[in-house]
């Protein structure tokens, strides 16, 4: 899931390096967080936030087959 993130976040920001996606689960849900360079914020959340609501969206239909609730953030 963390490959996946990152590729999509990859294509999208001007500084691919300062991608970085953290992982932290316990016993119902997995959080991700999802930090980028700070003058590629808005790239990611996209204007009314529609790039992020996509993001999540991918995110959310490539994990259906897990068990547990997953949450992405973005800073």
């Amino acid at each position: 899931m963390i490959d996946l993130i990152e590729t999509i976040v990859k294509s999208l920001v001007d500084y691919p390096d300062d991608v970085v996606v953290k992982e932290q689960a316990d016993e119902r849900k997995v959080t991700y967080s999802l930090t980028v360079h700070k003058d590629d914020v808005g790239k990611v959340i996209g204007k009314h936030g529609r790039i992020a609501k996509a993001i999540r969206t991918v995110v959310y239909a490539a994990a259906t087959n897990e068990s547990k609730r997953i949450h992405l953030e973005i800073m």
